[in-house]
């Protein structure tokens, strides 16, 4: 479905660093598609994609519209493809070649009063190289804005230094650091829930919540990225920035508004809320873990040991769940569960809020409810959010069962939803920086996670292995039988 007139933003340049790249590929363009083709992009709004690989205009465009084809689906029709294809402009450049942005520099001349975005989809060691050239002519200055895309550093250290390095040519009001699960439509409709109605603020504390536990598991192995993985591993890849943005977002207090500091300042307190992990906690209050081979989708796979590009005799974890606890009056008592892992049974990222259950039950509860009243936020495959209550099964006795209330956003909106990288690249075209990391944010993510990380390298332990296809190690279960409870999937 079209929007009805075009949103009021300022005509922009789009400067895709890694234009060849697979980010660019997948995501970046099919976002910007959507977006031409909802009638939401100005009409001089310009896409300039930087490689080195493709030989001309052309040969970069045929390349573009075979992945649009792949990744649009049923979106794709020629005649929109034509129109977007028209914004496109090719340059083939080397990042790393100082003299070569004389050229680009030229080409957005042409039109001084854009809106300059410059989306570094590259490798992180090229953040700042790239910054210092696109300042050597003159191309920060003004509304120019960078966007910076995961992994910023491996360590605190090395985030600081990316960040100083990059801080050196760009302002803080013009880093973009982005997380794309933060522009996924059920986070958003987890602060509408939270800040738009009072229903949930008098419940959102330690008096009423038991528990809340985060999930991001994927199906897929390291796809090729062996190498890159197994220097990372799945507390740097997934947990210091995904799982510890959408535990702010939970967690935080309200916001004095919806501006951009007043939203970070408050991510920022629980950050700095979260209790150090000690080497005690490390061993009791983590799992780490590493798939061996077995099943998924029903088709055989080779463990993470196998996998192209991994180190032999790996101690790279492919899997993490740990016991989070927030320091504030709010939340004292209450453990925050994340977990996130490689080749899990299911594809799945959700939020779930576990209520305490009533003081006393004059009710025989249905034994499968581990318990009564819980809110699921579902933010992949599908988005969606459930609010499960108990009410009384039909017939002549007073039977409990479970059962949802569906926020059906499909149904009540009837409009097609926005991926998350549609929202985010639109919210930095209108300097909106709501939904990005601040450089202190960053930097208090790192220092919690970093003691986990010094422990395990320390430690003699290696991950407990787990099979392709399951939920993970057991010990990840008894990390919270241990509390009484489970997670929400074995309930």
């Amino acid at each position: 479905m079209r929007n009805q007139g075009t949103i009021s933003i300022q005509p922009f340049d789009m400067v895709l660093f890694g234009g060849t790249g697979d980010l660019v590929m997948r995501k970046l363009l099919p976002a910007l598609y959507h977006q031409h083709q909802d009638g939401c992009l100005p009409e001089a709004g310009r896409i300039l994609c930087l490689g080195r690989s493709q030989p001309d205009q052309d040969a970069y465009l045929a390349m573009a519209k075979k992945a649009a084809q792949q990744y649009l689906g049923e979106y794709f029709n020629d005649q929109d493809w034509g129109g977007f294809a028209g914004r496109i402009v090719y340059l083939k450049l080397d990042a790393q070649d100082k003299a070569a942005y004389a050229a680009l520099a030229d080409k957005l001349n042409e039109l001084p009063e854009h809106v300059r975005v410059f989306y570094l989809a590259t490798a992180p060691d090229l953040f700042a190289g790239i910054c210092e050239n696109l300042a050597s002519v003159g191309l920060n200055k003004g509304g120019s804005r960078v966007v910076l895309e995961k992994p910023l550093g491996h360590d605190l250290a090395s985030s600081q230094a990316i960040n100083a390095q990059v801080g050196r040519y760009f302002k803080e009001s013009q880093i973009y650091r982005i997380d794309h699960y933060l522009g996924k439509e059920a986070v958003q409709n987890l602060l509408a829930l939270r800040f738009g109605n009072t229903l949930f603020e008098p419940l959102w504390r330690r008096e009423w919540i038991r528990d809340v536990q985060i999930t991001v598991t994927e199906q897929v192995g390291v796809e090729g990225r062996g190498d890159f993985y197994d220097k990372a591993g799945a507390l740097r890849d997934m947990v210091q920035n995904h799982l510890l943005q959408l535990l702010c977002m939970v967690a935080m207090e309200p916001p004095a508004s919806i501006d951009p500091d007043a939203v970070r300042d408050e991510k920022l307190k629980i950050l700095r809320a979260l209790r150090p992990f000690s080497a005690q906690d490390v061993a009791t209050k983590t799992v780490r873990g590493q798939y061996r081979s077995g099943a998924t989708a029903g088709k055989p796979v080779i463990g993470y040991q196998d996998e192209s590009g991994i180190a032999q005799a790996s101690r790279t974890e492919t899997f993490v769940a740990m016991k989070a606890e927030i320091d504030t009056w709010r939340w004292a008592g209450v453990p925050f569960y994340l977990r996130t892992g490689k080749r899990m049974q299911e594809r799945l990222a959700e939020i779930v809020i576990n209520f305490r259950e009533v003081p006393h039950s004059i009710f025989a509860m249905p034994p499968e409810s581990q318990t009564a009243n819980r809110l699921v936020i579902r933010l992949q495959p599908e988005e969606s959010v459930k609010l499960y209550l108990l009410a009384k099964q039909p017939g002549d006795r007073m039977k409990l069962r479970s059962v949802h209330l569906d926020l059906d956003f499909d149904e009540t909106f009837k409009t097609r939803r926005l991926d998350a990288y549609e929202r985010l690249l639109m919210d930095v075209i209108r300097g909106q920086l709501t939904l990005f990391m601040r450089r202190d944010e960053l930097d208090e993510a790192w220092k919690w996670v970093e003691p986990i990380l010094d422990n395990w390298e320390q430690s003699d332990d290696t991950p407990k292995t787990y099979t392709a296809g399951t939920w993970g190690p057991a010990a990840s279960s008894a990390l919270l039988s241990r509390d009484g409870f489970c997670w929400h999937e074995e309930g």
